[in-house]
């Protein structure tokens, strides 16, 4: 979120309890500007604490996918390895390792036929997705040019349920994005309709593997199909970007005979995010390309500032290798039959809640756990005039917990959805006192 600077507020202290007196520097502790003097440490760190209790719970967080729990193995990898620099290959040698065993893990679970591959861990999955869209308008661009045609027109064409990431990647790199639109009942695009959104200019295709808003997947094998028969027709050889952000974790362990994956020729490369149910704290991300020569070599760079030489794709530089350690912690600590479990886990909690909201009157459940850990929740249209999902978000916000409302993409903006996000550590008990909670405050807002 940009912050505005306010100079009128420089002069603002912050408020400092008499228990911390003699502990702050003479003055008081400026909010907006730095203070003359140091202070203690614990001084610091209380008065932060202070304030830091005014966040949300995020165990009680409905809204984020990110990871809010790790074990204590992990946090303490975690905190040991904070000052691992994850582009300084020379120094931190065995860090560079984890992430390229951590890269050939997901090449695996991705199930690439022949394993030849390139990838890296970036910042999270948003960076790894323009990373992906990037080497699909750098491979076009190279194509069109050895044809001896313009460069100047890309367009890229995904549906309208795509994340937020996606239309700043068409924004930020000139990009023109052909919006197709989600359907009601499946709330993902029709790929029938795929070949309409489509020409020469077209660098790719996007293929969502869980939607953020109700976190369906996309027929991705019916897409590269349609797209098989418009190069059949056509002669136009477009390839698929699945962003697996949420999925990409979940369905290999739950669904494994679903093929999304790099068994589909065309689908040339993959994101995923490592901190959400990849079960790391923020943040990681993660991009393969399923052939090296999916990488344009235009976008690595050669670097050797920090002493050996190192190749670079990411748009980031200097950032911690902590949470590229705490990914391979788990993939040793659960492998597939860990990860399996816990997901199944998940996935059966929100099955079992989407059974119990099924019979509340008045709600109606849009998707519980039918693919991934997402339930989404919209009020009936016979009950919309008594109240809203925002209504019922409100309500639940007094009993601690964060469910986010938003409506839908367009073509059904007149839909609005509550969703709650069932990760790791959420379980059956607590899921019983989220149901309690939720007719409790539908009989109020239906008494109203």
């Amino acid at each position: 979120m940009l912050t505005h600077v306010q100079p009128d507020r420089w002069s603002e202290s912050v408020e400092v309890n008499p228990l911390y007196s003699g502990l702050v520097p003479p003055g008081g502790v400026p909010k907006f500007k730095l203070s003359e003097y140091p202070m203690s440490p614990d001084a610091a760190a209380a008065l932060i604490r202070d304030e830091l209790i005014l966040d949300g719970n995020a165990r009680l967080n409905m809204a984020t996918f990110c990871t809010t729990w790790m074990e204590p193995q992990a946090r303490e990898l975690i905190a040991e390895s904070l000052d691992r620099n994850i582009v300084d290959h020379d120094q931190y040698p065995q860090t560079a390792e984890m992430e390229a065993r951590c890269v050939n893990i997901l090449d695996n679970l991705w199930r690439d036929p022949d394993g030849i591959s390139v990838g890296c861990s970036t910042s999270g999955s948003s960076e790894a997705a323009m990373l992906g869209g990037l080497a699909m308008k750098f491979t076009w661009r190279e194509r069109m040019r050895a044809l001896g045609r313009p460069v100047d027109r890309p367009n890229l064409a995904l549906s309208t349920a795509v994340h937020t990431c996606w239309p700043k990647f068409c924004r930020y790199w000139d990009v023109e994005p052909r919006w197709i639109p989600i359907e009601e009942g499946s709330y993902t695009l029709d790929a029938s309709r795929l070949q309409e959104f489509c020409d020469e200019n077209t660098i790719g295709v996007i293929g969502v593997l869980g939607s953020t808003q109700v976190g369906n997947l996309d027929p991705i094998a019916h897409m590269s199909a349609e797209l098989d028969a418009l190069q059949q027709r056509t002669g136009i050889d477009i390839p698929i970007h699945v962003d697996a952000a949420i999925g990409g974790f979940v369905t290999p362990f739950l669904e494994p005979d679903l093929v999304w994956d790099f068994r589909l020729p065309r689908v040339q490369s993959i994101n995923a995010s490592g901190h959400k149910f990849g079960l790391v704290f923020p943040g990681v991300g993660w991009v393969v390309w399923q052939e090296p020569s999916a990488l344009p070599r235009d976008l690595v760079m050669d670097c050797d500032l920090l002493g050996g030489n190192v190749e670079t794709f990411t748009l980031s530089f200097s950032r911690s290798g902590a949470p590229v350690i705490a990914q391979y912690y788990n993939f040793l600590r659960l492998g597939f039959g860990g990860y399996r479990a816990v997901q199944q886990a998940s996935v059966d909690v929100t099955r079992y809640l989407a059974e119990q909201v099924a019979d509340i009157e008045g709600l109606q459940v849009i998707s519980g756990g039918e693919h991934l850990p997402i339930l989404t929740v919209r009020v009936n249209s016979d009950h919309e005039q008594v109240f809203t999902v925002a209504d019922l978000s409100d309500r639940l916000r007094l009993r601690g917990w964060q469910a986010p409302t938003y409506t839908l993409p367009p073509d059904l903006e007149h839909i609005s959805v509550a969703r709650f996000v069932i990760r790791n550590g959420f379980s059956r008990a607590v899921a019983d006192m989220l149901l309690t909670d939720i007719r409790r405050e539908v009989a109020f807002l239906d008494s109203k």
